[in-house]
């Protein structure tokens, strides 16, 4: 009888079968990898390049970036210029139309008539009536009753000193003492002829803090002050109650001081209007005027000429009526004031043109343009 002989699974011919699929496997694996490396080294070759493209072209932008810059500056440069020029040529016009109004009244000369004759007879009889020394807590010879003070200045050629066209020292040093006597007041404010705000103008209508800083800056800046005036305080005194006075305000009690030197109209016309303007509800005034006649135009008489003549007898008649008060200079006690003035604030240094800098081509940037 034979026996069956039993059946084993795992053979050794299983297991060689069995390595054999493992060992396809394997090399199969390694195959696809190495095609998947080649495929990640292309892309990352690709990447650099792409990368390498994007760093040109973000160093060509901040080529063009810097030549744009530099042209910029160079358009805000010719526009700083254009508005000096701007300037100067505001000047040369008030210039001219001083010149002009200067021309017009040396024709007038020529014709001067009996009235005018007899204002300045009159005006030599009551010297008395224009005060000439001032009290002793009053630089000025005025009423210091006033807690806003407006100033207005005529800043026309004659009030100037012609080698330096800079205000006369003298005019400067007695702003500062209309200062010195209000030691302290709620508002204060600084006008030309023309009714133009000299300092702050951009505040409108409305007063600036009282400070020593204020002061200093107020009395520098109307030694400097480029701007002629027409020879004519009348437009000042007008936009100073116009645009200062605060009828409501019961606190307020508004001063002005005008300084001067000549006047080249009619008088009554003048004083009508102002008198109509300077007026509140309750017919009280609403501000007190001042003023300050400098002795800047002299004849060979000694004596004042006739558009000087005209601002004293008007200053007198404007003070009185609206409560003030009228001084008048005398030329010589004014020399060594100005001569002192003028070592305190000299004439400034001419203005230099300014550079604009010139275009240089770095080296290595392909036409990149650089300033100094």
């Amino acid at each position: 009888m034979k026996r069956k002989r039993a059946t084993e699974v795992f053979s050794l011919s299983f297991l060689d079968v069995i390595c054999c699929g493992f060992g396809a496997i394997i090399l199969l694996f390694v195959i696809t990898m190495g095609k998947k490396t080649k495929e990640v080294t292309n892309l990352r070759i690709a990447l650099e390049r792409i990368i390498q493209q994007r760093m040109l072209q973000l160093n060509e932008y901040e080529i063009v970036t810097d030549e744009i810059s530099t042209f910029i500056l160079m358009e805000e440069s010719k526009i700083k210029d254009k508005k000096i020029v701007e300037e100067d040529l505001d000047a040369i016009i008030a210039k001219l139309k001083e010149q002009i109004n200067d021309k017009e009244f040396s024709k007038d000369k020529f014709v001067t008539d009996i009235e005018d004759l007899e204002n300045e007879l009159a005006a030599r009889q009551t010297d008395p009536e224009i005060e000439q020394k001032p009290e002793e807590n009053t630089p000025v010879g005025v009423s210091v009753e006033s807690n806003h003070i407006a100033f207005v200045i005529d800043t026309s050629g004659s009030m100037r000193d012609p080698n330096t066209r800079l205000v006369w020292g003298y005019v400067i040093q007695k702003f500062e003492e209309a200062l010195d006597s209000y030691p302290e007041v709620k508002g204060i404010q600084l006008l030309d002829a023309n009714g133009r705000f000299i300092v702050g103008r951009g505040m409108g209508n409305s007063w600036m803090k009282d400070d020593k800083q204020t002061r200093d800056y107020m009395v520098r800046t109307l030694r400097l002050y480029p701007y002629d005036s027409e020879s004519n305080p009348v437009p000042g005194i007008a936009q100073a109650i116009r645009r200062l006075a605060k009828p409501n305000d019961e606190e307020m009690k508004m001063g002005i001081y005008v300084f001067g030197d000549e006047f080249t109209g009619k008088s009554e016309p003048v004083l009508n209007t102002l008198d109509k303007l300077n007026k509140g509800k309750d017919g009280e005034r609403l501000t007190l005027i001042n003023a300050i006649g400098f002795p800047n135009l002299i004849r060979s008489t000694l004596s004042l000429s006739q558009s000087g003549l005209k601002f004293a007898n008007l200053m007198r008649e404007l003070t009185y009526e609206h409560g003030g008060a009228f001084v008048a200079l005398e030329r010589e006690s004014l020399k060594a004031r100005s001569r002192e003035i003028d070592e305190r604030y000299p004439a400034p240094i001419p203005r230099r043109e300014p550079r604009v800098p010139s275009i240089i081509y770095g080296p290595g940037r392909r036409g990149g343009i650089y300033g100094p």
